[in-house]
């Protein structure tokens, strides 16, 4: 496992109670202000970043420039416009390496790439979108040089490398990169497409002409369009769920047919399936999925041939015709209640003729058998509305009984006047009969349902537990796919973080050597001393103590270092250098005697013998002008 594996699985940290944080609380208004503001006054829109990310990182920015809130942040921003550009690129965490997850492109090299290469026609179009610093450009403009030859990589070859931070575009164009940005390339690669120049590594200009970089906003910008081979990776996990659908529309619209999608490995696609199909899922390849819509249907309406009458009495005939033939028995009646029309369905069924036609109907056994009809023809005209006698029945001996719906119509002149009546007997002896088969076999099914409900019950149970399991796995699944997105996030600026402090603790141990050849020569020249040296603070407490002074009274440095100079146990007499010692360290003697002041007085030295010492004081101060502390010079004159 490489170092940036390393670094991204223990960036396992903090993203889950983030998340949790995000989705349990409602937006931060100052933030979603500061957001807008942003994106009107500079056209960077990170309303689609996910917030608990953006806002650390945000904050970060605001605690370098001791700034508390975000309403307060805005304020900065109008007042010191320059600050844009730091925030900027801390929001835009610029984390790439050369052939990062090596594993994903060793596969793109040997399964994808010859297939791609293949079907891809006279020019390869390639997009990096989200290319930060250009690492992964160029490893793309490697891959392809291997696998095509450099001449006609130059000739097929266009890759596009996007990126909505112009700073990291600006490096990327430079193609220039340090030792250690090289990481991830073998030294043959390295030899092979790179040139030494003042320290750093230059990739080959006659490749360098087919990367193109350019400024592009996923969100917001038109995507390139007839794209064989699009590179996203680990950039949709910095937005939020409805913000990936619509960049992925465009990621879809801007490959070809069977153009290759590679995401990084925070990223999976579980809810996308319509837009691409996965080709090697652990390493996340995607294949772009056929959108387009059915063919439309067409239902064809066969043409309807009318056939006019020749003549009036061939109409008239034609509808008696249709009349008499009729299936169901029907009689009509004058508006005197005569017989005025029987079809012969009515005819063989009730035995009326033809001759019948002008006798009243109560004279006829029809009007009273098989059902009374005389009075519903009455209330029919009367109410003037049809009346419906249903499930009539008519016994007949040595036959089935039948059972008719007898329907009685008034019919009436456009004057509104009774013109007669029509009586239509349906035959439903079949529909009852099968009715009663219906019923019987219903109640058997009653019985069969009965019996299996207690089944369907129990299996809806299980069924609602099975449906509960699946979608509390989608649920943590989704969660789980959202906290790898935002652990990808950390690690990113883990690894920025990490690059920083590099960067930091290399500046802090040349200032370290520097400070240890400054106490190493202060040493020196201490030691160098044949007097006694101390050097005390405004407080009289001793800071240094140089080995001459140790000597003379017999006390080590870090005996005395810190500690006030009347503490000390030697043979001087300091209680007589008190008043001179604070009249310098306190700047009263700068202007009396010059800064500094000299006695003699008689000591005992470590030895225990007398000895006669000239004292000399003089005020220091690390400022001109402000006196911090007091030079003390002992040197024994003699006994």
């Amino acid at each position: 496992m490489g170092e940036q594996d390393r670094q991204e699985d223990d960036a396992v940290l903090e993203d889950t109670d983030e998340e949790t944080t995000e989705t349990a609380t409602a937006p931060d208004p100052d933030l979603e202000a500061l957001l807008v503001y942003l994106r009107e006054r500079r056209g960077f829109d990170f309303t689609g970043y996910k917030r608990p990310s953006l806002s650390r990182r945000i904050r970060r920015r605001m605690s370098e420039v001791e700034v508390a809130s975000f309403g307060e942040y805005q304020d900065f921003l109008e007042v010191h416009p320059e600050e844009f550009t730091p925030l900027f690129n801390t929001i835009l965490i610029n984390v790439t390496s050369f052939f990062r997850d090596p594993a994903a492109w060793d596969h793109l090299r040997e399964d994808l790439l010859p297939g791609l290469l293949a079907d891809a026609g006279p020019v390869v179009r390639v997009w990096s979108a989200g290319c930060a610093s250009g690492q992964e450009a160029y490893s793309l403009a490697i891959l392809l040089a291997d696998a095509l030859g450099a001449d006609e990589f130059r000739e097929r070859v266009k890759i596009y490398a996007t990126d909505v931070d112009e700073e990291a575009l600006s490096y990327a164009r430079q193609a220039s990169y340090t030792e250690r940005e090289l990481a991830g390339l073998t030294p043959e690669q390295v030899g092979e497409y790179f040139t030494p120049e003042n320290g750093r590594f230059a990739f080959r200009k006659d490749l360098r002409r087919s990367v193109i970089f350019g400024r592009n906003d996923l969100v917001q910008d038109a995507p390139i369009s007839h794209i064989g081979l699009l590179l996203c990776r680990n950039t949709l996990m910095y937005f939020t769920a409805e913000t990936q659908v619509r960049i992925l529309g465009r990621l879809h619209y801007a490959l070809d047919p069977n153009g290759l999608l590679f995401l990084g490995k925070a990223e999976m696609l579980l809810s996308h399936n319509q837009l691409f199909a996965p080709v090697d899922l652990t390493r996340r390849f995607f294949r772009k999925r056929d959108g387009a819509p059915a063919r439309d249907r067409r239902t064809v309406v066969p043409a309807v041939r009318t056939v006019p009458a020749e003549g009036d009495q061939d109409l008239d005939r034609l509808r008696r015709e249709a009349l008499l033939s009729g299936p169901a028995a029907q009689l009509a009646l004058d508006d005197e209640g005569r017989l005025a029309m029987v079809n012969h369905q009515a005819e063989r069924l009730f035995g009326v003729e033809q001759r019948d036609v002008g006798r009243p109907f109560q004279d006829l056994e029809v009007s009273y058998r098989p059902v009374e009809l005389r009075g519903a023809i009455a209330e029919a005209a009367q109410t003037r509305r049809p009346l419906w006698l249903r499930g009539v029945e008519r016994h007949r001996i040595g036959h089935e009984t039948q059972l008719f719906d007898v329907q009685v119509v008034p019919l009436f002149r456009e004057d509104g006047e009774l013109l007669g009546t029509t009586v239509v007997f349906e035959d439903v002896t079949r529909y009852r009969r099968l009715q009663r088969e219906l019923e019987f076999a219903n109640r058997q099914l009653e019985t069969a349902y009965e019996e299996l409900q207690s089944a369907n019950e129990e299996l809806e149970t299980t069924n609602e537990e099975l449906q509960s399991t699946v979608e509390e796995l989608e649920t943590t699944n989704e969660e789980l796919q959202s906290t790898n997105e935002e652990l990808e996030t950390m690690n990113e600026e883990l690894q920025s973080m990490n690059d920083e402090l590099h960067s930091a603790n290399e500046e802090l141990r040349v200032t370290t050597d520097e400070v240890g050849a400054v106490n190493r020569f202060m040493s020196g020249v201490l030691s160098s001393f044949r007097a006694g040296v101390a050097v005390v603070d405004a407080d009289l407490r001793v800071l240094v103590w140089n080995a001459a002074a140790e000597d003379l009274w017999g006390l080590r440095q870090d005996e005395v270092q810190g500690r006030h100079v009347l503490d000390l146990d030697m043979g001087l007499p300091v209680t007589r250098l008190h008043p001179l010692l604070r009249r310098h360290v306190a700047g009263d003697a700068v202007a009396a005697d010059g800064g500094h002041a000299t006695v003699e007085l008689d000591a005992v030295n470590r030895r225990g013998r007398p000895v006669r010492v000239r004292v000399t004081v003089t005020a220091f101060s690390e400022a001109p002008g402000q006196p911090t502390g007091a030079v003390v010079l002992m040197d024994p004159i003699g006994p």
